[in-house]
């Protein structure tokens, strides 16, 4: 199956793959997905978590090979139906599904939030629902069901101490991070880096609005000196976000990182394209403070 499809910039669009698991629909982002395969047989890993099948090696790339039916509790999978190959993170993981059924193309607007209903905002994992011909797809956070796996694989926040005693800086940094656990521990690194100035939104489309806020009542300067940005998010993904700043004089010039698990070449060149200041993976989050570190300090240079 071709998962190359591309999108132009900035559209606020996706591609979602559906899939099956136990007779229920489930969706990821095609941006995560190197290529889709059949099952094939696994070497189990002595002492592994009870999720990871095993490991093997298609075209000499060693991959860890994960039962999805088994992270979410639906019993394991039968030695057979599909392997889907991801990268994201700078992780290669086969997730080990039933069946795909095809490909969507679908707006951020019309992915809708799950409720708190389902489970606790920092447990949950999924991270929206799509409708299609009365059929609800369920996107999960694969960030988070590997994470629950391996935690060292989530942000390196042990990396901060790297970076040595700092002064509190009061330069106000906005954050678009639609994942709760993650946008706390982006908020409390940069608060422990020296940044006491935040405002934390859950999607693109609410910093966005803080931003026209700002615009209005003339504190831009005062709110919004640097953004920090997901790609992934309901509502509006940050590639719109992005789009949207550079293509203002009013915004242009504020600096605007893309801190996502999606950063690798194709996604940077759509990055760089809509103008974005820096890109990197969300497991760096010392180099995403040094980052900071370094256009804030470019932006006060250049008045």
């Amino acid at each position: 199956m071709d998962t190359k499809i591309l999108l132009e910039n900035g559209t606020n669009e996706l591609e979602i793959l559906e899939f099956t698991l136990a007779g229920n629909s489930y969706g990821i982002n095609v941006a995560k997905i190197r290529e889709i395969i059949t099952y094939q047989p696994v070497t189990p890993v002595p002492n592994s978590h009870p999720s990871i099948e095993g490991i093997f090696m298609p075209r000499d790339i060693m991959i860890t090979a994960i039962d999805l039916k088994n992270c979410l509790g639906r019993g394991e999978s039968e030695p057979k139906g599909m392997f889907i190959i991801t990268n994201f993170n700078k992780l290669d993981i086969a997730f080990h599904v039933e069946n795909v059924l095809g490909i969507h193309r679908v707006s951020w607007k019309d992915i809708i939030k799950p409720d708190v209903t389902l489970s606790a905002a920092d447990e949950s994992v999924a991270t929206g629902i799509v409708k299609r011909d009365e059929k609800l797809i369920i996107i999960l956070d694969f960030e988070k069901i590997v994470s629950d796996i391996n935690p060292e694989t989530g942000l390196k926040v042990s990396e901060l101490t790297e970076l040595g005693a700092r002064d509190r800086s009061s330069v106000p940094i906005l954050i678009a991070e639609d994942s709760p656990l993650l946008n706390k521990m982006i908020v409390d690194s940069l608060k422990k880096a020296g940044y006491d100035n935040l405002i934390h939104t859950e999607n693109g489309q609410k910093a966005y609005d803080v931003i026209c806020q700002c615009k209005e009542d003339g504190s831009l300067h005062e709110h919004v000196r640097c953004i920090i940005t997901d790609i992934e998010m309901p509502e509006m993904d940050g590639h719109r976000l992005t789009k949207l700043v550079k293509s203002d004089e009013a915004t242009a010039n504020i600096p605007v990182v893309i801190f996502s698990s999606l950063v690798n070449d194709e996604m940077k060149k759509k990055g760089e394209a809509l103008g974005a200041d820096a890109q990197l993976s969300k497991p760096e989050i010392a180099n995403l403070v040094r980052i900071i570190d370094r256009l804030v300090s470019e932006r006060e240079l250049d008045k």
